[in-house]
């Protein structure tokens, strides 16, 4: 089913929402560059250090997810919401609509990936520990089928398990990376006597 414009200047906002959006994307590591220089100078040497995995990590995490959310969760979700259509009611999808669709899943499910970056980030400051997160887990199991059930486009079950089931498995990988950074960080410090 092919996406339409309604209005005259339909299709014309549709390619300058798009070139936007391209724009941003392919400026962006000259603007993450352009941010870098203004916060090294402010940086520890340990912390620039720091900085350059977890930027490599972040983005190949939010590629990722963006990823996985075009290629698995977008199709059906779009077969769901056009399956609505009878002899009564055709499905006639605008490309406003479907263009904003894929995006807001492209952006949510980017920053969905990005919780084991976030969960490693957390334990390097402190603020969790392999401990914590085991504790909790199954308050996070709850949180990520809420939040799956909020982000959706679809009131389905299939799609809400479809963005609460990564968000479940990067929970349990967010565990594994904090129990390995937190295993190295006291490998590190000094025995104490």
């Amino acid at each position: 089913m092919k996406p339409y414009f309604h209005l005259l200047s339909g299709g014309l906002f549709f390619y300058l929402k798009l070139a936007l959006v391209c724009g941003l994307l392919l400026a962006s590591p000259v603007i993450f560059y352009q941010i870098w220089r203004f916060v090294v100078p402010g940086l520890y040497d340990h912390e620039k250090r720091l900085a350059l995995p977890f930027a490599l990590l972040s983005s190949v995490c939010f590629l990722g997810g963006a990823t996985f959310g075009y290629l698995v969760v977008f199709p059906p979700a779009f077969r769901f919401l056009t399956s609505y259509a009878n002899e009564y009611l055709r499905a006639m999808p605008a490309v406003k609509e479907y263009f904003s669709l894929c995006l807001r899943l492209l952006i949510a499910f980017g920053l969905v990936f990005e919780l084991p970056v976030l969960m490693v980030f957390l334990a390097k400051i402190g603020i969790v520990d392999t401990a914590f997160l085991n504790k909790n887990r199954k308050y996070a199991f709850l949180l990520s089928f809420i939040i799956a059930a909020i982000v959706t486009p679809t009131p389905d079950v299939v799609n809400q398990v479809m963005m609460a089931g990564p968000l479940v498995i990067l929970y349990e990988v967010s565990i594994a990376a904090v129990w390995l950074f937190a295993r190295k960080k006291s490998r590190d410090l000094p025995a104490e006597e």
